[in-house]
């Protein structure tokens, strides 16, 4: 008889069936560092529970089956009325369902609530990143609603409820609710300011009727939307909900959904408005400075669901490494691939790092930390979401041919990983941020240098980039045009601070020489060898 032909050998086995936060020593690190001892045990076996979820066979299979059926758009009946309704997979209402009831959605109100949000962010994103989206806004609608007391009254127990209700019906008669928005038109982007939508009053007071084409709509089957308008006194926001009290749908005509590189999952649309009854949040003419926090917010999210992307692609490379044979032994434990896991494994563990100690500033809610995140949020997701594609990408070439097939999971989060990079303010916009906040308020760039200055004296790098820092900053000539290399620098130097402080020796070591000391090539892969490189790989691996 002849040998069979489709013997398996050499194969990793699935990464499956482990708890995504417990495995994860940077991220529990972190939550016990910025969680209050009386919190923690409580904290911990709600961020575990999530965690074997999350590592489960199950929701591994909703995210393939949300991602390969994605949202379709009914706009009419079969009656030839006019509907505007997203249908999605079932698969995409249990991942949502999960995150509501986890408490994703509820930070605002409870000890220790951006900290624990923000790592079961980190957490739930490794399963799905696609139905983050809502979530996220939903999280950050928070605060500009807090500036109409009575709307916040109104709307924010919905809002932080951990009840997920879909279907589109009005909000008053759902136990939950969820929030997207619509800022962006195709004339203006990242210009709000340019933005044409008019809103004109009518006789009820702070109602509206809003006219206008939104060029990107996120997760339009939402209960309510935070949109810009130009109302007689200027660009203004408003709650527009899908659902009137009386039962009838709003005017909110989707024109298509989006066709999007990865973020498959999520509908992303085109909207248009004529005669939407809308709600004003806020004053008139101060519509950026009602949705600023709102921006942070998902601004912070964006640094968190990168850092998501990033360990999970890193947690894979590592898992495969550690079962694969090639050229006599585990690719895990020849020195040049032992390299390149070591160098992701600090990519992976920075992100988080930064991402949990953004997070802690929100809880901490003081005048200096609220500094601190005015400079630190806009540098973080500049420079955080910047890494997650090249570091996604080197993830998957570990895997060989193995990552580059659809089976593996890599190539729907490197389709996923520019997105956070786009999202509320790309690259140029995040690094003007940084320089506006420089050159108009002095608290923030003193909370910075504080912030950073905390491990002065512990890693001679360290010193040296704090000092070329300074340097930079005291040179206003041209700019702008190095705004880039900046802010970059200002990231740096701020994670390098945290992993000094807060790492193991030997992750804060391998940082500080490559990404500060300049021992470092241009490609992952080329840190210093004479580091203890297996130990930052051992660090980072998840263990099932």
């Amino acid at each position: 008889m002849a040998p069979s032909t489709h013997t398996v050998t050499n194969q990793a086995p699935p990464l499956v069936g482990y708890d995504v936060y417990t495995s994860d020593q940077a991220l529990t690190e972190g939550v016990e560092r910025h969680v209050a001892p009386e919190l923690l045990d409580g904290v911990r076996e709600d961020l575990s529970l999530l965690g074997r979820t999350a590592g489960s066979a199950q929701a591994q299979e909703w995210g393939v089956q949300a991602n390969e059926n994605p949202p379709k758009l009914r706009t009419h009946d079969r009656y030839g009325n006019r509907i505007d309704e997203v249908e999605f997979h079932p698969a995409w209402h249990r991942l949502l369902g999960k995150a509501v009831s986890s408490g994703l959605t509820n930070a605002w109100g409870r000890p220790a609530g951006h900290v624990r949000r923000a790592a079961g962010f980190l957490v739930w994103t490794q399963a799905e990143a696609g139905h983050g989206c809502p979530v996220s806004m939903t999280h950050a609608s928070v605060p500009a609603l807090r500036t109409d007391p009575a709307l916040a009254a109104q709307w924010e127990p919905r809002l932080t409820s951990e009840v997920y209700e879909q279907g589109l019906r009005p909000a008053s008669v759902k136990a939950g609710s969820l929030f997207g928005m619509g800022m962006t038109e195709k004339q203006g982007g990242s210009d709000v300011r340019a933005n044409t939508t008019r809103a004109e009053p009518i006789a009820g007071d702070g109602e509206y009727l809003l006219t206008g084409h939104k060029w990107f709509c996120s997760a339009p089957m939402c209960d309510g939307f935070l949109v810009l308008a130009q109302a007689s006194g200027g660009l203004t926001c408003f709650l527009v909900p899908r659902v009137l009290e009386d039962g009838t749908h709003n005017v909110f005509r989707i024109q298509r959904l989006k066709d999007k590189l990865g973020n498959k999952s999520n509908a992303s649309s085109e909207v248009e408005f004529e005669g939407t009854w809308a709600r004003r949040v806020g004053e008139e003419g101060r519509g950026v400075r009602t949705i600023i926090e709102m921006v942070a917010a998902t601004r912070l999210d964006c640094v968190v669901g990168s850092a998501a992307l990033m360990r999970q692609s890193v947690a894979q490379a590592i898992h495969h490494s550690a079962y694969r044979s090639a050229f006599g032994g585990l690719l895990i434990d020849k020195p040049l691939m032992r390299n390149v896991l070591a160098d992701l494994a600090l990519e992976s563990e920075a992100a988080t790092t930064l991402a949990l100690r953004l997070a802690a500033a929100y809880d901490a809610d003081t005048e200096e930390e609220r500094a601190f995140l005015r400079l630190a949020v806009p540098a973080a997701k500049y420079w955080v979401t910047k890494r997650c594609t090249p570091t996604v990408a080197e993830a998957l070439e570990c895997l060989g041919g193995n990552g580059y097939v659809e089976e593996s999971g890599l190539p729907r989060l490197l389709r996923e990983s520019p997105l956070n990079s786009i999202w509320e303010g790309s690259g140029n916009v995040q690094a003007l941020d940084v320089l506006r906040a420089i050159q108009r308020e002095p608290l923030a760039l003193n909370a910075f240098l504080q912030e950073v200055g905390k491990a002065r004296g512990a890693d001679h790098r360290l010193d040296a980039a704090i000092k070329d820092l300074l340097s930079e900053l005291a040179d206003l000539d041209g700019i702008e045009a190095r705004a880039r290399r900046l802010v970059e620098r200002m990231a740096l130097v701020l994670q390098g601070s945290l992993l000094v402080r807060w790492a193991p020796s030997e992750v804060a070591d391998a940082f500080c020489a490559s990404r500060l000391g300049g021992d470092w090539g241009t490609a992952f892969g080329t840190l210093p060898h004479t580091l203890d490189l297996a130990s930052v790989v051992e660090r980072a691996r998840a263990v099932v």
